[in-house]
């Protein structure tokens, strides 16, 4: 090929070149200049989209505003109901105590001071009673306990003063202390005939005496032989194993269980215990530091403070002080004074992140492990936090006693020597100089069987001088699964406990309340361990299942009817704890509310509560704290709802929404759902959807169904610890 054929070639690649250059610039510009139009017509649309959402929610806002004096004026009256409910309890709270009057009965009235004070005297100056005399008194005692405790739960601040709390609980403490006293004094009669409870096969005393509320297990060494140095309490499976040096002495063993706990309440007497004040709804919105008060006087009524005494809209003063009525009314939400309020804003809470995504939920679980860990170690040497945790299945009072001189047979005489001194402990480690050591005293016991457990508990020793409970002291802690029992070693004796977290079950998988028919209800939360599923008719709820791990679990506690205080101190006494207490959210993964708007949707969801299902949704997560989400439908029979009849709403305590989305959206939006409208109120905003039958069914509600309702839901704050 000559020369100039390659020139030419060249030539042409290099215009072919320039060409294709020229095709793929026009094709460029061309393609911009669709981008930018598109982009232009987008901007255009989008503007014409925020006009007329704007246009719309302002029309919205218009008809909103026409009608908001309206609906909160029927919200008010419905809010009646709640205060019905107060004025029905305190009647009926009147009608009890009028009819134990006229029907004269013997028995002191624990509330009337005069008479308890002599009822304990009487009982102080009787003398030589037995153990099974002491414990059929204990059983009046410990009614009068819980009579007192349930007043101090239940009775608004209106019916019970300051003066009458404080009484109640002194009164309280006297009779806890002064039953203890008698148990140590049949114990101290009972140990002087200990003879007569010798063991054929081993020359000891051995006894174990019980009944619902208490087990006396009792060991005397009356041989003094090395080779009897342990022993086991036949069907309790309590035992012990002492050392040489004991098994040799003069010595008792008592494993004294109290089915309840009259040794932790001591701690809250403490002036260091702090108390973490609650927020409004203005001040949750601040980070800022832990507040610090008194251990509260009132620590039964558990329920958080709230203040509505902030700034509100004109319009939305009715119905705030409605609000705040009802809520005084149920006691429930406590009145805070100025000295409070004031505290209160020098000293607000630390109020933690808004809640979790569902991708950060791994990283926490991860976290709390390592929380467990080091709590786990921190409490070696430390003592137990009770607000964390707190004793399940009662307390363990083992003691070292000395024993008694016993009846010597001189012929055909019985002599015994006599002593004054009452019951005495037998002083183990013994007091020598320092440094030197002494064998730990091994123990078994067996948790109560009528009690639950989710993880295995935290053993802790009650620490009188610091009046505190501590793991220091307890060693080579075993726990037998198959047997059920604990073994444990003791650098002396001690009063023990089994304690359990009291978030374990915090934050709740799901929720779920559904009526079932006319002012009944089923509430449902599922935790991470159980499934609680309580039912409601009337004043009154029981619980009908308590499943874990598809297990049917304390089945004695199923099945009885009792009001919400009751229930959920029957709850937490067996180990299954579904209710926050104020200071909660520094334990569990807290989904943090505005306490106003938290309670206010409350109110409003137990108001339709006999027509219309809520459930747990996922985008409550995601709404704020100054908005709350749920899951809504209207159901009228008893079938479970089914998920396409589900529906999203949204609530701040002055407005209420539905919203576009729902459970399986891949966002969330605040948009509403078309051809909707919002309302002041819940009850109006499922007005526009729901049938004739159901807003009757709403409108006829018993007043007592939903004040149940409300203060279950109160309680267990499933729109925070969910």
């Amino acid at each position: 090929m000559g020369p100039k054929k390659q020139k030419q070639k060249s030539g042409g690649k290099k215009a072919e070149k320039l060409r294709l250059q020229k095709e793929e610039e026009e094709r460029r510009l061309k393609e911009e200049e669709e981008a930018r139009l598109q982009a232009e017509q987008e901007e255009a649309d989008r503007r014409k989209k925020e006009k007329l959402l704007r246009e719309r929610m302002a029309k919205l806002e218009a008809i909103d505003r026409e009608r908001r004096e309206d609906e909160l004026a029927e919200l008010n009256s419905m809010l009646e109901k709640f205060m019905c409910a107060q004025r029905k309890k305190t009647e009926d709270r009147a009608y009890e105590k009028w009819e134990r009057y006229i029907a004269c009965d013997e028995s002191p009235d624990p509330t009337v001071l005069q008479e308890i004070n002599t009822f304990m005297s009487l009982w102080r100056e009787e003398q030589n009673e037995d153990i099974q005399f002491v414990m059929e008194k204990g059983e009046q005692v410990l009614n009068f306990i819980e009579k007192l405790q349930f007043l101090l739960l239940d009775a608004p601040p209106s019916e019970v003063t300051e003066k009458e709390t404080a009484q109640y609980q002194e009164t309280i403490l006297d009779l806890e202390s002064l039953l203890h006293q008698k148990y140590n004094e049949a114990t101290d009669r009972l140990l002087k005939s200990a003879i007569l409870y010798e063991d054929f096969d081993t020359g000891n005393m051995q006894v174990v005496i019980k009944d619902k509320n208490v087990t006396f297990c009792i060991w005397g060494n009356l041989k003094k032989k090395i080779r009897f140095k342990n022993h086991v309490f036949g069907d309790t499976h309590h035992g012990f194993d002492l050392p040489k040096s004991l098994a040799v002495s003069s010595v008792a063993v008592r494993i004294f269980h109290t089915h309840y706990d009259h040794v932790s309440p001591l701690w809250l007497r403490c002036p260091r215990v702090t108390r973490l004040e609650d927020l409004d709804s203005e001040e949750t919105t601040q980070h800022s530091q832990d507040s610090v008060g008194e251990p509260g006087e009132k620590e039964a009524r558990e329920e958080p403070n709230v203040t509505a005494e902030k700034e509100i809209p004109p319009e939305e003063r009715n119905s705030a002080a409605s609000v705040r009525e009802d809520t005084n009314v149920t006691a429930n939400i406590n009145e805070v004074t100025k000295e409070e309020k004031t505290e209160k804003e020098s000293e607000i809470l630390d109020v933690p992140p808004e809640g979790q995504s569902p991708e950060m939920q791994e990283k926490t679980s991860e976290e709390e492990e390592i929380t467990d860990e080091s709590t786990k170690e921190s409490t070696k040497e430390s003592p137990v936090d009770m607000q964390q945790f707190a004793p399940v299945g009662g307390v363990f009072h083992i003691d070292g006693l000395q024993l008694p001189p016993q009846v010597q047979q001189i012929n055909s005489w019985s002599a015994v020597e006599l002593l004054d001194d009452g019951l005495e402990t037998y002083p183990y480690p013994p007091e020598e100089p320092e440094g030197t050591t002494h064998p730990p005293i091994q123990i078994t016991l067996r948790p109560p069987g009528n009690v639950f457990y989710l993880k295995e508990p935290l053993i802790a020793r009650w620490d009188p001088a610091g009046q505190q409970w501590r793991t220091d002291g307890i060693s080579n802690i075993s726990y037998q699964t198959q047997e059920g029992n604990i073994t444990f070693e003791m650098d002396a004796f001690y009063t023990v406990a089994f304690l359990q977290d009291n978030h374990i079950n915090m934050p709740y998988q799901a929720w779920e309340l559904q009526p079932t028919s006319t002012d009944e209800a089923v509430f449902v939360i599922t935790t991470v361990f159980a499934e609680v599923k309580i039912q409601i008719k009337g004043n009154q709820c029981k619980l009908a299942a308590i499943v874990v791990k598809e297990k049917k679990v304390l089945p004695h506690l199923v099945g009885k009817w009792m009001c919400p205080v009751t229930l959920k101190r029957i709850l937490k006494k067996y180990g299954l704890n579904i209710f926050p207490e104020e200071y909660s959210y520094k334990y569990a993964g807290v989904n943090q509310k505005a306490p106003l708007t938290e309670f206010k949707a409350y109110q409003q969801i137990a108001l339709v509560a006999s027509a219309f299902a809520f459930g747990r949704s996922k985008w409550n997560l995601e709404s704020g704290q100054d908005q709350v989400v749920f899951k809504v439908s209207e159901h009228l029979n008893a079938d479970s709802v089914k998920d396409e009849d589900w529906s999203v709403y949204m609530f701040n305590g002055r407005r209420a929404q539905k919203l576009k989305i729902t459970e399986e959206s891949e966002a969330f939006s605040e948009e509403l759902e078309e051809d909707t409208e919002f309302h002041s109120t819940l009850y109006h905003m499922l007005k526009d959807f729901a049938s004739k039958e159901a807003i009757d069914k709403v409108n006829t509600a018993h007043f007592q169904f939903v004040d149940v309702v409300y203060q279950l839901l109160l309680d267990t704050r499933v729109l925070m610890y969910s």
